[in-house]
């Protein structure tokens, strides 16, 4: 398999994954413009005829902003969980539309995507892991808190892509309202830079290779801060060294190699 972040942040999240011939592929969330997803994918030399089907994460609009016309322009299917697919509105055409549950694998362009739970404030949020043959990757972004359930696919991912959104520091003498405050620092909230590294760190297989850090807050954090903090974690356990890289908004990453 072979991923790129199209985008990733507070302003919109887009996921690209193709299978290991490289012949068709998914988006994990829709929530950056049609034109922009366009855009990205040429600066990747792929093609939006790849795309094969669209997951989505959570109702957000920084994760389905971009969907409805995204889908019906390219006719990909929509698959996102029951109790959203019913109750948000993703897209013009029903038939392009189908839910699923939070606990359901589906095989698709030629990979296992597998649905499951986490904690943010949300009607249903899931987070995805991708198979294909022997290779596992984990994306895990919008999550409160790492739960059982984070803990089961960190543990056995070659490839982790995990939110590291707010520095505690910044967070607190940031801007926000309190209640805003409260909200991400809660268990519904987002994962802070402390709590994405020890879960990792605590968590995670001596056979994860690279991790991507994902939904890094404009606001609340910088991308140096959240690298600092995750490599200083990662100092602290022996022969633990998988690469780590940076997704932001403004920019697709390169296809990394699961």
């Amino acid at each position: 398999m072979k991923i790129s972040a199209l985008s990733s942040g507070s302003s919109g999240n887009c996921f690209y994954v193709e299978n290991e011939k490289n012949e068709k592929a998914v988006l994990i969330d829709c929530g950056i413009s049609c034109r922009k997803i366009e855009e990205r994918l040429q600066n990747i030399k792929r093609n939006a005829e790849k795309i094969k089907a669209i997951f989505i994460t959570h109702e957000h609009s920084d994760h389905i902003r971009g969907i409805d016309v995204f889908a019906r322009k390219f006719n990909v299917p929509i698959y996102a969980p029951r109790k959203i697919a019913k109750s948000i509105f993703l897209c013009s055409d029903n038939g392009l539309i189908n839910g699923i549950s939070n606990k359901e694998t589906l095989k698709i362009a030629g990979m296992a995507i597998s649905a499951f739970p986490k904690s943010h404030l949300s009607i249903d949020p899931v987070s995805y892991s991708i198979t294909d043959k022997n290779k596992k990757l984990s994306l895990i972004t919008d999550a409160g808190h790492c739960c059982k359930k984070i803990i089961e696919n960190v543990s056995d991912a070659d490839f982790l892509c995990l939110e590291s959104n707010y520095d505690q520091k910044m967070l607190e003498e940031g801007f926000y309202p309190w209640p805003t405050k409260q909200w991400i620092k809660s268990d519904n909230g987002h994962l802070s830079n402390e709590q994405s590294a020890s879960c990792v760190l605590e968590h995670a297989n001596n056979k994860l290779k690279r991790l991507m850090l994902c939904h890094i807050s404009q606001n609340n954090n910088t991308p140096e801060k959240a690298l600092e903090i995750h490599s200083y974690f990662y100092k602290q356990r022996e022969k633990f060294n998988p690469a780590i890289s940076l997704s932001l908004k403004s920019s697709a990453t390169p296809l990394f190699k699961v």
